[in-house]
Parts: C-alpha cells; sequence; structure tokens
C-alpha cells in the first residue's frame, strides 16, 4: 500500500513539473522591423557674409 501512494504522489508532482515547465514551444510570432535607411544631410554652407560686404559689430548693449 505504501508503495502505491509513493507511486502516485510522484506521478503526480511528474505532471504537475511537466506542466508548469517551459520547454514547450513558443506560440507566440514577432514580426522582424527594418529601420528605414536615413539618407545623410545636405551640407549646408556656413554663414559667412559676401566678400563685397564687410561683418558690421554688434550693437553695444544700452547702459543702465
Amino acid at each position: 500500500m505504501r508503495k502505491l501512494i509513493l507511486a502516485t504522489a510522484s506521478a503526480i508532482a511528474l505532471f504537475g513539473v511537466a506542466a508548469c515547465s517551459d520547454s514547450a514551444v513558443d506560440q507566440t510570432t514577432t514580426q522582424g522591423v527594418t529601420p528605414p535607411v536615413q539618407e545623410p544631410a545636405p551640407a549646408v554652407p556656413e554663414a559667412t557674409p559676401p566678400a563685397d560686404q564687410p561683418m558690421q559689430p554688434a550693437p553695444a548693449a544700452p547702459a543702465n
């Protein structure tokens, strides 16, 4: 009788462990996303005054 109870308890424990294991195949699906191709930004020329116009100094701040 003792062996029958031990075998039954072992079988229940084995089924419990098998039900909680992660060895089953994952049924979720994922979709790969490729990032968009980034084109290089166009070159922006530096802001320089034309050669025929000299740079003007900034106006002075008013004194208090």
